[in-house]
């Protein structure tokens, strides 16, 4: 009996253990029923929650009677149309309608409810009837922080990547038609710090638009242009018309820069890209040196010297290269390479000039070795007249890198020099040896970076800066600067570094020459901090590899012998003779001014604007139309990019009507004239 009794207990004991385990996880059961503490605070919360969904059941009413009383819709659709003109009445019309709609309808709500509550009563009834439908509309559904918002005051980042806002900013920038939408490609997700999304623009529409009108975009989207990122999606899941963006939460570059990866680095491969700086969404960007060179512009203290110091860092971590250093800053920032350097100097005298003459001669020499070496190998070992990484490993075929810094000083040198019988200029006889090397040297293992504060069209030759395949413009002055050091008519693609913060010291844009991590055409970076102690960190280690691996030499080695300079070898090389700028004697004005002004521009560039030429020559534009003509060189119209970055049509002159002109030398007519 005991037993049947104990048995009956733990049975029951069980049922009710197994009727609270249902009830707990039961997902018909709500999470406040399922526990005392729960259960009392809704109870307690519930009246408070109750008036507030009453609160925002009345504001949705208001806000919907509002836009119904006022023909928002319709308004809406007229302006859509551009028509909201030729609707003004009729929405007035229907505006009065609605009002007198409205106040026929409280009127005859009024007396409904003081019928009844006469008749039966029911007035509180009637009230909380009311109340819980309200409270029904204004409710916060679970998952949703409530009702949708209306957006008031300031615009905010927090609700750039909503799609359709995304459209609206599209159309306020005239990227697309006001009838047009994007394709979502990729969702907006989170990537890093910020937001990125992938779209596809309507046919017919370019991602290259896109770029070059993202300061449009970044306005749209209420954001600072330095926060956005605007690249064309190539390769096999890109078009023409793909666009990646990215959103930053914040400015990107106002975070303290990173330190160059090279100090973690007990060595380096010169043929490997140097780690050069990260982008705006923190990835890394690394630039590839060899087979090609390097030109970096800016204005003073923007971080150029520690630009070229980066690239000039990979390479001596490699102590298989040999390296020439040349400071015409005449500053201690590249002391510490003296220590690694087969050739090291420092300083901006005529003698420092005149030496440099000297290197860039041996380099020639050099160069036309390797050449005359290539052509004794075969196809195996030398398969395309280029230094191939096994090849570098011979001392004879070693990469050569020449580092010039503040290269417009030797550039503008006046220093009278005897080459063949014949003075000339030691700044137009480096500008045509480093014009030679530049063509010629890379092929042959020969790296060439040059950097300067004065980026403009008279410092730099443009049959120089042609060939130079890599460009980093930091901060410059005017898009014209820009378009100097990273080629013609990139401020109308989108890449001008005249916007660029004066704050964001070390940013700057990229345009590499080889293969990279980015897929646009140019990138802007954030170069990696190296302080000078770091600098002389890595140059000490270099020296030590140096000195295990025996290569050694030059300036470094204590070496420094004098250069048997042969300029018979380098000017036949470089071409037919070294001279100055081509310009015929005895042309008339303004004939003669024009020439003198364009220089080396009168081979490179096909038209020049009168506007321009006025300025440079002081004179009046109508006056200098007339006196080109008399000398058979008029005026066309042409397209070039203006200073606020558009393209237009202006009045100007081909570069080859101005070169005819003054190769005619029939000039009498035109005197006579005069």
């Amino acid at each position: 009996m005991s037993g049947e009794l104990e048995r009956a207990v733990q049975d029951g004991e069980l049922l009710q253990v197994r009727r609270v385990s249902w009830w707990r996880r039961s997902t018909w059961v709500p999470v406040w029923l399922k526990s005392w503490r729960g259960f009392l605070a809704v109870v307690l919360v519930a009246p408070w929650r109750f008036v507030g969904a009453v609160v925002r059941g009345l504001v949705a009413v208001a806000r919907w009677w509002r836009r119904w009383v006022t023909v928002r819709d319709y308004r809406e659709a007229a302006e859509s149309s551009e028509k909201l003109a030729d609707k003004f009445e009729p929405i007035r019309t229907l505006t009065l309608f609605r009002w007198k709609v409205t106040a026929g309808v409280v009127v005859a709500s009024v007396v409904l409810v003081a019928v009844l509550d006469l008749v039966y009563g029911v007035l509180w009834e009637m009230v909380a009837v009311a109340a819980v439908g309200l409270a029904v509309l204004g409710r916060r559904r679970e998952g949703s922080p409530g009702r949708r918002a209306v957006l008031a005051g300031p615009r905010a980042l927090t609700w750039t990547m909503d799609p359709q806002v995304l459209i609206d900013a599209f159309r306020d920038a005239k990227l697309i038609g006001k009838d047009e939408s994007l394709r979502l490609v990729e969702r907006a997700r989170r990537d890093g710090a910020g937001w990125a999304v992938t779209v596809d623009l309507p046919a017919t529409r370019k991602a290259a638009d896109v770029i070059r009108n993202r300061d449009a975009l970044a306005s749209a989207l209420a954001v600072d242009e330095v926060q956005l990122s605007v690249e064309r999606v190539r390769g096999n899941g890109g078009h023409a018309g793909r666009v990646a963006m990215w959103v930053a939460d914040a400015d990107p570059y106002a975070t303290p820069p990173v330190r160059t990866p090279l100090l973690e680095a007990e060595r380096w491969d010169a043929w490997r890209p140097v780690p050069f700086g990260r982008d705006a969404r923190d990835r890394r960007v690394d630039l590839p040196l060899v087979w090609t060179s390097l030109l970096v512009g800016a204005i003073p203290r923007q971080g150029k010297t520690f630009a070229a110091r980066l690239a000039a860092a990979g390479l001596i971590l490699d102590p298989r290269t040999r390296l020439y250093v040349a400071d015409f800053k005449a500053g201690k920032d590249w002391d510490a390479a003296g220590q690694v350097a087969h050739r090291f100097m420092s300083g901006d005298e005529a003698e420092h000039v005149v030496a440099l003459v000297g290197w860039l001669i041996e380099l020639v020499g050099e160069v036309q070795a390797r050449y005359r070496r290539m052509r004794t190998l075969d196809d195996v070992t030398c398969p395309e007249s280029k230094v191939t990484p096994a090849m570098s490993r011979d001392p004879g075929f070693a990469v050569t890198a020449l580092f010039v810094d503040e290269v417009q000083v030797p550039l503008e040198d006046r220093t009278l020099i005897k080459v063949q019988d014949r003075r000339v200029t030691a700044g137009e006889y480096i500008g045509e040896l480093l014009t030679w090397l530049a063509k010629k040297g890379p092929a042959a293992g020969l790296v060439l970076v040059l950097a300067t504060q004065r980026p403009d069209s008279k410092t730099i030759p443009s049959g120089l800066r042609a060939v130079l395949g890599s460009r980093f413009a930091l901060r410059v002055m005017d898009w014209r600067d820009s378009n100097i050091v990273l080629g013609e008519q990139m401020n109308t693609r989108g890449y001008d570094s005249s916007r660029l913060l004066a704050a964001h010291k070390g940013v700057g844009i990229l345009r590499p020459d080889g293969e990279t991590q980015t897929d646009g055409l140019a990138v802007t970076v954030r170069t990696y901090y190296m302080p000078n102690e770091d600098w002389r960190a890595i140059c000490a280690r270099g020296r030590e590899l140096r000195e295990a691996e025996g290569t050694l030499t030059g300036h470094a080695a204590g070496q420094d012998a004098t250069l048997v300079l042969d300029h018979a070898a380098a000017a036949k090389a470089i071409g037919s003779g070294v001279g100055p700028v081509w310009r015929p004697d005895g042309l008339p004005e303004p004939l003669d001014a024009v020439v003198g002004y364009l220089g080396d521009d009168l081979e490179s560039r096909e038209f020049v604007p009168t506007s321009e030429l006025a300025d440079a020559l002081a004179v009046e534009p109508t006056a200098l139309a007339r006196q080109m003509a008399t000398l058979g060189c008029r005026p066309v119209r042409n397209r070039t990019p203006m200073e606020d970055g558009e393209v237009r049509r202006v009045r100007g002159y081909l570069t080859a009507d101005i070169r005819a002109a003054a190769l005619s030398g029939d000039f009498s007519s035109s005197g006579d004239e005069s």
